[in-house]
């Protein structure tokens, strides 16, 4: 099974850009989008249903903001919208589809580059997230989370560490957040195949950061400690230019 997560920074932007065909040369079992700014019937899904994938979406209740969505050749036995807090399901940013024994989170955390206000509101769903997979594990030990994390957990996975102290996605907070994530019972699906530098999934548009690889690597599939076994491959798809990210992907052996 091959799962790829893309922050598409507008799904209208991206479909526009070939989408569709890249994800059916990737032979994908499960799209997970984040940040789809738009609402369900601005979202194109025919030529997705067309390759046999069923579309599950939570877009945000503002227009043109945030927003997650599901395409998968898998059928699902639950899909969940939302993570059960207002103030984030108002933002579209958690949805859960549970198949075959496993529970499949894709998410888009808050940005606190806006500001202390937002950045609170950062710190807040992390505490929220920590804890629903917590409580997630008591009956689910199969987890797989995908998304735009908004955080890069260590400095091989930021471009020059040393000018990033202070800035919001690589506060201590937060990359401590992240190792108290992991130590909690996942596993780094990329990290785990893959220990070299210079590996992002974001690039800001300016001063032409992509062309140098001055990047960020703050989007992750992250697996539950009980699915290392069936893990096959993990990549960072660096060379499909649709967004300011680029997508990344796991193949796991699933029964």
């Amino acid at each position: 099974m091959k799962i790829i997560s893309f922050n598409l920074n507008g799904i209208r932007s991206a479909q526009s850009k070939g989408l569709a065909e890249w994800v059916k040369a990737q032979n994908a079992d499960i799209l997970c989008v984040q940040e789809t700014k738009a609402q369900p019937n601005q979202i194109e899904t025919a030529e997705f249903e067309d390759m046999g994938y069923v579309s599950r979406l939570h877009s945000a209740q503002k227009p043109g903001y945030s927003g997650v969505a599901l395409f998968s050749k898998v059928q699902f036995d639950t899909v969940i919208c939302g993570i059960g807090i207002d103030e984030f399901d108002y933002e579209g940013r958690f949805i859960r589809a549970d198949f075959r024994g496993v529970s499949l989170i894709n998410s888009y955390f808050p940005s606190g580059t806006m500001g202390d206000v937002r950045q609170g509101v950062k710190m807040k769903y992390l505490d929220a997230f920590y804890n629903y997979t917590e409580n997630l594990k008591k009956s689910q030990p199969n987890i797989i989370v995908c998304g735009d994390f908004n955080i890069c957990h260590k400095e091989i996975d930021i471009s020059k560490p040393e000018n990033k102290k202070g800035v919001s996605g690589f506060l201590p907070e937060e990359r401590e957040w992240v190792s108290k994530f992991i130590d909690s019972g996942f596993t780094d699906s990329f990290r785990h195949f893959n220990k070299q530098p210079d590996q992002y999934t974001w690039w800001s548009y300016r001063a032409g950061a992509r062309k140098k690889n001055l990047g960020w690597r703050i989007d992750y599939i992250m697996t539950s400690k009980p699915l290392d076994a069936a893990m096959q491959a993990a990549t960072i798809h660096s060379d499909v230019y649709m967004s300011d990210h680029c997508p990344i992907s796991v193949q796991l052996s699933l029964k």
